[in-house]
């Protein structure tokens, strides 16, 4: 058996996020905020502290507010790649880093709470 195994179940990790624009209301990353660390996707677990760490999971399935847009309106259907985009999950591309699948439909220009697959 393999003995350089780090994780059994899920991925977390402790990062600094102080670079990374949180999705709260303090511009902070918050516990349940999707992150983008490099082109890392994950979620925070802990808000991230007075040094700017916070945990991050890595793979998994969240409830997340996902955007149907890309550089337009545009609805996501359930099995989209979705990408985090500065301060929110959608579908584009062009500007955001590849974060996961959508578990779930969002209409065209709605912002809805859906499953989000983190990771690829």
């Amino acid at each position: 058996m393999a003995t350089n195994r780090v994780y059994e179940h899920g991925t977390q990790f402790e990062a600094n996020v102080s670079a990374v624009t949180g999705t709260g209301a303090s511009g902070k990353v918050l516990s349940g905020d999707p992150v983008v660390i490099g082109q890392l996707p994950g979620v925070a677990l802990t808000s991230e502290d007075a040094d700017g760490m916070a945990t991050i999971q890595t793979d998994g399935v969240f409830d997340l507010p996902v955007k149907g847009e890309t550089t337009t309106n545009a609805a996501v259907s359930i099995g989209d790649i979705v990408y985090f985009d500065t301060d929110k999950v959608n579908k584009d591309s062009t500007n955001g880093v590849r974060f996961g699948y959508a578990l779930e439909a969002v209409s065209s220009g709605a912002t809805t709470t859906i499953r989000v697959k983190v990771g690829y």
